[in-house]
């Protein structure tokens, strides 16, 4: 590839860039787009079945329905800004990309943000404003985006803000907390939503029936409800079906027709544990997080399982998970049933001296005890109300008898004077203020503890 590229335009291609630099039109603005380079045979499944054309993209009506953002781009009704395709894995946000700049007069230019640093990007930038002396702009497409630190993502916004470059990038990540905010005032933020069962169904029989570029010259055989439980199981992640389809598929020995007959057993096992991937580190953990918090402080014990199954089948770090328990113990629950932190500590405990799998058990137990358990936030109201307070009177002093008297100085000075030992003098309890003065007889909290 890199030998047709310096053929066609008589220049090295980027080194080190992370992704092969592609371009998708000629010099010459009046010619007819031209498809990019079909992907080697022994490319991925994924990677060979990606459309070619808007006509055979998949999903994201709201972006590529008749008279929609993305569809009057395409159709050159309006001039293309620099983009952050936001969405999960395999939803076709490098797709997008590609057919966004077919459709332009630009050079496509793809970098992964993985392999390549500051130098890469200045190279491609450098060699941007080369092309748009000669009058051809640039697509400068960022795959994982959100994998730049601040001082990468800076380097990109001069040659955005002067239009040497149009951005596209593509992220899984929540732009709003991993682009920074000078690039996305500058850009346009698209959000890619999960294939549906239905949509995800399409892309594997179109894979199943393709002779060239799919799975069709293997003659596999599928049945229809596998197809859509591998659809449903997948997530709305056509890669993910897709690999697991072509894993699968070559497995499978032939018989005596001449047909790979595919069971759901050998679909399940090549899935593997790609059912329940996530990044440990990404927004994903931590709405699977929220979801099991928010099950338990409403009391479904039910969807509160469900949850911590996913998240423990996900790979989530056990203690992270009795860490959230033994928060929530405290914070939802407290006195209302004093045992519960009891029993998320304990869980907490045994899953730190025994690990996974055997500690799926206590961490379920707790879990269950918690959803269970009587419900209360008078703690969590009650520290902040405090909170409030003691912010608002931090100069106020301690009062003299509170205070430790362990010098001559200290006690000459009234330190301890009037203090009540509340063992002796049990009357000490209703008779001796302990708050400061301005603060005096305010309660955070009733006779049982709730506030």
């Amino acid at each position: 590839m890199a030998g047709r590229e310096r053929g066609r335009t008589g220049r090295r291609p980027l080194k080190d860039a992370g992704m092969e630099k592609r371009e998708s039109r000629s010099l010459f603005g009046d010619e007819a787009p031209r498809p990019p380079e079909p992907p080697a045979a022994d490319a991925p499944l994924a990677d060979r079945m990606r459309p070619r054309t808007i006509d055979e993209f998949v999903g994201q009506e709201h972006l590529l329905g008749a008279d929609r953002l993305v569809r009057r781009l395409i159709e050159g009704r309006a001039p293309l800004p620099s983009l952050i395709l936001w969405g999960g894995p395999g939803t076709g946000k490098t797709t997008l990309a590609r057919l966004l700049a077919l459709q332009t007069s630009a050079r496509f230019v793809p970098i992964s943000a993985v392999l390549s640093g500051v130098k890469d990007l200045r190279e491609a930038i450098a060699e941007a404003r080369t092309e748009r002396r000669r009058g051809r702009k640039t697509i400068l497409f960022v795959d994982e985006i959100h994998r730049f630190n601040k001082s990468q993502q800076d380097a990109l916004l001069p040659a955005v803000e002067d239009g040497t470059v149009t951005l596209i990038g593509a992220t899984t990540e929540n732009p709003s907390f991993e682009v920074n905010s000078a690039l996305l005032s500058r850009s346009r933020v698209l959000s890619l939503n999960p294939l549906s069962e239905e949509e995800v169904g399409t892309v594997l029989r179109r894979a199943l029936a393709d002779a060239e570029r799919g799975l069709g010259g293997l003659h596999p055989a599928v049945s229809e409800a596998d197809v859509l439980r591998l659809a449903r199981i997948a997530g709305g992640d056509a890669r993910v079906a897709l690999t697991a389809l072509e894993t699968a598929a070559t497995a499978t020995s032939p018989d005596a027709t001449g047909t790979r007959v595919i069971s759901w057993e050998l679909l399940s096992e090549a899935l593997g544990r790609a059912r329940f991937a996530y990044d440990k580190g990404g927004e994903d953990h931590y709405n699977l997080a929220s979801a099991l918090i928010k099950s338990v402080r409403n009391s479904d014990p039910n969807a509160s399982l469900y949850w911590l199954a996913r998240l423990i089948e996900g790979g989530a770090d056990p203690l992270f998970i009795a860490r959230r328990l033994c928060i929530l113990a405290s914070e939802d629950i407290g006195l209302a049933d004093p045992q519960a932190l009891t029993q998320a500590a304990a869980a907490a405990q045994v899953v730190h001296l025994i690990g996974l799998p055997e500690g799926l058990f206590p961490l379920s137990q707790a879990t269950l005890y918690l959803a269970r358990a009587p419900k209360s936030n008078a703690i969590l109201r009650a520290y902040e109300a405090a909170r409030v307070d003691a912010q608002a009177t931090a100069r106020e002093p301690v009062p003299l008898h509170l205070r430790n008297a362990v010098t001559p100085l200290m006690r000459a000075g009234g330190y301890g004077e009037g203090y009540r030992y509340a063992h002796d003098d049990p009357a000490a309890s209703a008779e001796m203020r302990c708050l400061p003065e301005s603060l005096a007889g305010k309660a955070y909290v009733d006779g049982t503890g709730s506030s």
